[in-house]
């Protein structure tokens, strides 16, 4: 039930602070909010929420310097950036520093809603949403307690969703998988985004695993459809 579930909202315009917190209030979440980075990273060191709500560009600390500092100690508790900028390197740098989903200024209700149960359906469902086990992937064996994988001296460290997708393609090996399967596995069905989100995660994992993130091999992508994982390539 809602009332359970704690939402922090990280936000430094308080007309917009206060429209979410009163949306989320309305759906009975419990809800604390904070003014600015500072504020954020101060709560969150005394409590992680079960979801974090954080506006990018603030003064001082901005979103993304929270969102670095709170996934060296929780890499599970979703995180759903808010951006009033369009330009697609502010989403991918939020991707990159952990942050599970973005919504950019200004967007409605129904969809913050959506976004917001999508995320915490998928985290309570899962937890860290990955069976325990090693796995290998590519040249990397993968190990979803610790969230990193290793290839002889290199060491890469991932997300709880990135596993949780490294994993999902591991176990089907050469299927050609569509962009919508994915993002449903990795989101939940509820989830009220595109599959850019998905492309610019599988875009980071490259960076990770691949030799050559210009021509990939391991990921592979199939026009018009999706992705296929090639562990023999």
């Amino acid at each position: 039930m809602n009332e359970n579930i704690r939402i922090l909202v990280v936000e430094d315009d308080p007309a917009i602070r206060q429209g979410l917190v009163d949306t989320l209030e309305s759906e009975n979440y419990q809800v604390s909010e904070a003014v600015d980075g500072r504020e954020g990273l101060e709560k969150l060191k005394a409590g992680s929420p079960d979801l974090l709500i954080l506006d990018l560009m603030m003064p001082g600390m901005s979103g993304y310097d929270v969102c670095r500092e709170f996934r060296t100690r929780d890499s599970n508790t979703p995180v759903l950036m808010l951006t009033a900028k369009s330009e697609e390197i502010d989403k991918v740098l939020g991707l990159e520093l952990g942050a599970d989903d973005y919504m950019t200024k200004p967007f409605g209700v129904r969809e913050l809603l959506a976004r917001v149960h999508a995320l915490l359906r998928r985290s309570q469902r899962s937890g860290t949403s990955v069976n325990e086990d090693e796995f290998l992937l590519g040249p990397f064996r993968m190990c979803p307690k610790k969230l990193i994988g290793s290839h002889g001296e290199t060491q890469i460290e991932v997300s709880a969703r990135e596993m949780d997708l490294l994993k999902y393609f591991a176990d089907r090996p050469n299927e050609v998988l569509s962009r919508d399967e994915l993002l449903n596995h990795a989101w939940g069905i509820e989830y009220y985004g595109t599959t850019r989100t998905l492309d610019q995660h599988i875009a980071q994992l490259r960076k990770k695993i691949e030799p050559d993130r210009k021509t990939p091999t391991f990921i592979q992508t199939v026009h018009g459809v999706g992705y296929r994982y090639c562990p023999n390539s």
